[in-house]
């Protein structure tokens, strides 16, 4: 009995430090925005910057210094870039959980904010040798909301087809390559597969249609009223218009189900596949603290009592996959919805735009 209580009481007195130390690192958490003690050296410029979490007026165009490219990178002069949700999230700090998993507890760890870009090389480190000064790439790289951003070699950046603008490459990074890998890697596709696309008007929406026709499949897409042209137009088979039909009743099973928005609970979900379909989960709401961790959770239990695979994933930026969408958009397989076109200093709006759920396609920052 005393062992017990002197177990209970080491536990308590180490849960309890472990929250002493929570709060104490959470009010004086900082950033680079309140350590920077000089203003930056040499060459500068132009990037959004945010110091603290909040809505998207907390983004503030600065002058911040101009990267130098190391041995193994190049260096980008952005022409384009484009907004993903995870902007938004970054900014509001949300869900709370992923505070603790290094996006800062009480202020952003990381004070920069995009990843979208496509632009030309203005110069290469030294053992650079894929790429020179004066090509024109996309990719996808941290602080893309900027006038330069500097990218591994290896890493994600990949050359422009001659076919597709700097607007239309920016688009691609996040939102393309979490439609092709959710639908290849998660999914695994095949010709002649029944595919239903849960939100198929949005950025990974748009891009799982095309791409999901390209392997042969046979795409369902499922919108709102305004987006039922649009989507039938970038490929789909078959457009149900969620505003007048819930595409858990239908009698149709689907071999593959790509859910961008996490409105159908997963059990109505299972119950429109195939004995051996696959659900994919790539989006969902969230409430601030910890969704959609519970949804994720969920499909993991249900996978290991059901015939059916159910899975949440997150997409890694990759220059082989960039290359393969590159190829698409060139043979015109791709083409990416660009919804709306801002300025560099009308990120905020943009943000704003996105945050509230009804763009179609992407969303588009112009950098000059």
């Amino acid at each position: 009995m005393r062992a017990l209580k002197r177990v209970a009481w080491w536990s308590a007195g180490a849960i309890s430090l472990a929250l002493v130390a929570l709060l104490i690192a959470y009010w004086t958490s900082s950033n680079a925005c309140y350590d920077r003690k000089t203003a930056p050296q040499g060459a500068l410029m132009k990037a959004i910057v945010y110091c603290d979490f909040g809505s998207p007026d907390v983004l503030k165009v600065e002058n911040i210094e101009k990267p130098t490219p190391e041995e193994d990178q190049v260096l980008v002069r952005v022409r384009a870039a484009s907004v993903n949700p995870l902007d938004w999230h970054y900014v509001r700090g949300k869900p709370y959980f992923a505070r603790l998993m290094g996006m800062g507890l009480r202020r952003p760890k990381v004070t920069r904010l995009g990843v979208d870009f496509a632009g030309t090389v203005e110069a290469v480190g030294k053992n650079v040798k894929r790429f020179k000064p004066g090509d024109d790439v996309f990719g996808g790289r941290t602080g893309a909301f900027a006038e330069y951003v500097t990218v591994r070699e290896e890493r994600a950046v990949a050359l422009k087809p001659a076919n597709v603008t700097f607007e239309q490459a920016a688009s691609v990074s996040v939102a393309a390559l979490t439609a092709l890998q959710g639908l290849r890697d998660k999914g695994q596709i095949r010709p002649g597969q029944k595919v239903l696309i849960n939100g198929a008007s949005g950025g990974v929406g748009t891009f799982a249609v095309q791409i999901a026709k390209s392997f042969g499949a046979e795409v369902t897409g499922v919108c709102s009223t305004r987006n039922v042209d649009m989507v039938r137009s970038i490929g789909a088979d078959h457009v149900i218009d969620y505003t007048k039909e819930d595409f858990t009743k239908s009698e149709q099973r689907y071999d593959l189900i790509i859910d961008n928005v996490g409105n159908r609970s997963l059990s109505e979900c299972r119950g429109i596949l195939t004995p051996k379909g696959r659900y994919v989960m790539v989006g969902g709401p969230s409430s601030g603290w910890i969704d959609p961790l519970p949804r994720a959770l969920g499909a993991l239990v249900m996978s290991r009592f059901v015939s059916q695979d159910m899975v949440m994933f997150i997409a890694q930026l990759n220059q082989r996959d960039l290359t393969i969408l590159g190829d698409l958009m060139q043979a015109g397989k791709v083409k990416p919805v660009i919804d709306r076109q801002y300025k560099l200093s009308e990120v905020p709006k943009a943000i704003g735009y996105l945050e509230e759920g009804h763009a179609r396609g992407k969303v588009i920052v112009a950098v000059e």
